[in-house]
């Protein structure tokens, strides 16, 4: 059984299904969705669509995202405002005018129940965005941060110093490996994951012009879709 995460998909399901066939999934895969399945490309609806009907028939774990979050809000139609628009919501809104109240009340029921963050038997933490607390997961005051946060990631990237110095981040030393989406490696120059003191990045811009991404968290191989935008030419994703 491989354990495999799954980075940033933002509503582009044929990208996903893409390198879901490039990494020959198994049934006794475990995949962990690391979140940010809505916003962006044109497809929400087809994706979350796929996602209810994938779990059906394999072993999956589905994170919370930020975009997941403000996605729910649109569902139960709470008034978004033109940041979230311009940050990929506005294909999202766009392509919910003709869904049926059936297949809304589907997705707000998966999205419902997206877990915030999975820690396995092995320490390794899995989560979308980050955490803030020094003590960890189990004390952090905002549950927003777990979806939310990028001050990990620039923590992990930023350090130099080794894990043996008193002055390393307490937060790089309480789990023995951390996976992450949230911040796309694309703003460090590359649509490859990235990894920093314990902590790998595996949301290589799929919303811009990068790619989805699934990781053997085990070996380390990773497969990667074509870049997103291509599959999508007529479609300008998050603001590319």
């Amino acid at each position: 059984m491989r354990t495999l995460v799954i980075g940033d998909i933002h509503g582009a399901p044929r990208a996903l299904i893409q390198v879901l066939q490039r990494a020959d999934i198994q049934n006794d895969d475990f995949l962990i969705f690391l979140g940010d399945y809505a916003d962006g490309w044109s497809e929400t609806p087809e994706l979350l669509d796929f996602l209810i009907g994938y779990r059906q028939t394999h072993r999956c774990l589905f994170l919370r995202g930020n975009h997941d979050a403000l996605c729910y809000d649109f569902l139960l139609g709470k008034p978004m405002d033109t940041l979230w628009r311009l940050h990929g919501g506005k294909a999202t809104e766009k392509a919910y005018r003709n869904v049926s109240h059936e297949r809304r009340n589907a997705h707000l029921n998966f999205l419902t129940e997206l877990e915030n963050h999975y820690l396995d038997s092995k320490n390794r933490l899995f989560l979308h965005a980050g955490f803030t607390n020094l003590r960890g997961i189990a004390h952090e005051h905002f549950e927003q941060m777990f979806y939310w946060d990028r001050t990990l990631w620039e923590v992990a990237q930023s350090c130099n110093l080794s894990p043996t110095d008193p002055h390393f981040p307490n937060r790089l030393k309480l789990y023995t490996e951390i996976y992450i989406g949230h911040t796309p490696t694309t703003r460090l120059g590359t649509d490859k994951p990235l990894s920093f003191n314990g902590v790998t990045n595996v949301d290589t811009g799929a919303a811009f012009k990068g790619r989805i991404t699934i990781m053997d968290i085990d070996t380390r191989d990773y497969w990667q879709s074509d870049p997103v935008h291509t599959l999508y030419p007529d479609e300008q994703g998050r603001n590319m």
